[in-house]
């Protein structure tokens, strides 16, 4: 199988990316757009390309001490950047993850997977999607934020395989539930 693998960006590039999220930030409310989600405390969260933290803090003060958030990117420069901002706001139900795709998480151990404005970045959807599939809850959330590609290839992509189907949407955030067969 010749799968193409995933690579990060150089570090220029991502602390540049940093920055303009920082400032889309300023202008779109992560933590309005998390409640769309419905977080709730105790909850374990991944957050699959969690990039700078724009998602994964207000995702942790969400769960509250009780619950965790994985804080996931293929750029090492991302588990610096959120293990920062997490000492700096006091949060410690962080843990942070460099990787590809493998999340090395236990089977059916995360509540609510956020995949925000990354599915269009990972070069093999299915095999991320069965990744996230087996880390997931049965019931649990599969949420995505659509950015730069088509929202109805979003949805055919995820429900393929019958693993996820979509349980709600608002506008370009989808969630879907996962399905405890497959």
């Amino acid at each position: 199988m010749n799968e193409r693998k995933d690579k990060p960006k150089s570090d220029i590039d991502f602390r540049l990316m940093a920055i303009f999220f920082k400032v889309r930030d300023l202008f779109r409310n992560p933590e309005k757009l998390l409640q769309k989600v419905a977080i709730k405390e105790g909850q374990t969260i991944l957050d699959f390309g969690c990039g700078s933290g724009s998602y994964t803090i207000p995702a942790a003060e969400m769960v509250g001490a009780e619950g965790t958030v994985y804080a996931l990117d293929i750029h090492p420069l991302a588990a610096k950047i959120v293990g920062k901002k997490a000492r700096k706001k006091g949060l410690t139900n962080i843990a942070t993850i460099t990787s590809d795709r493998d999340t090395g998480l236990p089977d059916q151990s995360v509540d609510i997977v956020l995949l925000f404005d990354t599915i269009q970045c990972i070069n093999d959807k299915t095999a991320l999607l069965s990744e996230l599939h087996r880390a997931t809850k049965p019931g649990g959330i599969l949420s995505i934020l659509v950015e730069h590609i088509k929202v109805e290839d979003v949805i055919e992509i995820a429900e393929k395989d019958g693993r996820f189907s979509l349980r709600e949407r608002h506008d370009k955030l989808l969630n879907f539930e996962r399905h405890a067969g497959s």
